[in-house]
């Protein structure tokens, strides 16, 4: 029976828990990260900045979070013929089919979900003529397929997004820019671009350990100065605060100075001397060999250039510098080997792989743990 003195309304407060939602895991268990509601809003404040959406925009948003925005703003949204949790089943006709009956001018979605329709434009000559953006991200995305990118959508803007489940935007840079800027230097790392207005970002010394620092004065000790790669921190109303019920991430992810949250990414990266922000790959895959501090991400960018390679990257197995490589079904693994050989330090030795592990939510990271165990039993 209905019963209306039962009925009462809320005003939820700023710090009251909103939503719970999880990391991917791919650097160990997913943390349950605390969106309250304050955050939920200096997150959609910031997003909705960065997106500018028109009132004329008809989106197919792959990732969750900007659902959930499109609800806030009004913006006719297109789901996907995708099951996200089986992305290997991915049928981009189906996608495009969609693109066209629905005349949809914007897609936000993971760079596999990008990569995969982009490979079916090129092989169908097919086009997508009311497609004027993209915004990708959740993934590393490299010069290889920024090329892959602009050639599939040569009248879109392409921008890819560097952030994550804590901080959502850091940077951006545009896919053109990209291959730009990979074109000047492609041995030191993996542009990022500008740093977004609304975050504030430090480059520090690369430690294990937990910081409990009391003033900036402090922090400041710890920055590293241009072109020095160190562990990218991040502070900003829009940056996560809390997790549920792990302390041990807080202690880990977090500093707290005189109120002012600072996210540990646990990212490497550096910035140059104009503001431009780069990655080198997750701090605990960076490697110390020959007296030289070698990045992942300087030779994953420099793998996807090789003809026939998906992907691969770099890792120390009993003390030896190793490649490990996933090449396609139709690659010569000796001309792989060769081009690999040609770079300035080269692995000492190459495992092929049928399948790099990927993460579990965009398929398109490197699972580097899962990877690291396959690769101690082989």
């Amino acid at each position: 029976m209905f019963n209306r003195r039962k009925i009462c309304s809320t005003s939820p407060q700023t710090d009251d828990t909103a939503l719970i939602t999880f990391t991917t895991g791919s650097t160990g268990i997913p943390k349950a990260a605390k969106r309250t509601h304050g955050f939920l809003r200096a997150q959609f404040d910031v997003l909705l900045q960065k997106i500018q959406t028109p009132d004329h925009e008809i989106d197919m948003p792959v990732l969750p979070i900007v659902l959930l925005m499109n609800f806030g703003t009004g913006t006719t949204s297109v789901i996907a013929d995708f099951n996200a949790r089986k992305p290997d089943t991915l049928q981009p006709e189906n996608v495009l089919k969609q693109l066209k009956k629905y005349q949809v001018t914007r897609i936000i979605a993971s760079p596999f979900f990008i990569k995969q329709i982009a490979k079916h434009l090129i092989s169908t000559k097919a086009k997508t003529p009311n497609l004027t953006r993209i915004i990708t991200g959740g993934a590393p995305v490299f010069m290889a397929e920024a090329t892959i990118y602009c050639e599939a959508f040569p009248d879109a803007t392409i921008e890819i997004v560097y952030g994550s489940t804590e901080s959502e935007p850091i940077s951006s840079i545009s896919a053109f820019q990209l291959i730009k800027e990979n074109n000047k230097n492609s041995l030191r790392g993996l542009p990022v671009g500008r740093v977004d207005k609304n975050t504030s970002v430090k480059i520090i010394s690369v430690t294990d350990a937990s910081l409990h620092l009391h003033a900036d004065e402090e922090l400041s000790e710890l920055q590293s100065p241009p072109y020095v790669i160190g562990e990218i921190i991040v502070s900003g109303k829009h940056v996560l605060r809390e997790y549920i019920n792990n302390e041990e991430a807080l202690k880990r992810n977090k500093i707290f100075i005189q109120g002012t949250c600072w996210h540990r990414t646990g990212d490497s990266g550096f910035m140059d001397d104009e503001g431009n922000l780069y990655l080198t790959g997750r701090c605990n895959s960076l490697i110390h060999i020959k007296e030289q501090l070698l990045a992942p991400f300087v030779y994953e960018n420099y793998f996807l250039s090789i003809n026939g390679v998906e992907t691969g990257t770099i890792m120390l197995k009993e003390g030896r510098f190793y490649a490990i490589i996933e090449a396609n079904s139709f690659a010569d693994k000796e001309l792989i080997t060769q081009e690999i050989h040609k770079h300035p330090i080269p692995p000492e030795q190459i495992l092929f792989m049928n399948k790099i592990p990927r993460d579990p939510r965009h398929n398109s990271k490197i699972d580097y743990a899962k990877l690291f165990k396959l690769c101690l039993v082989k």
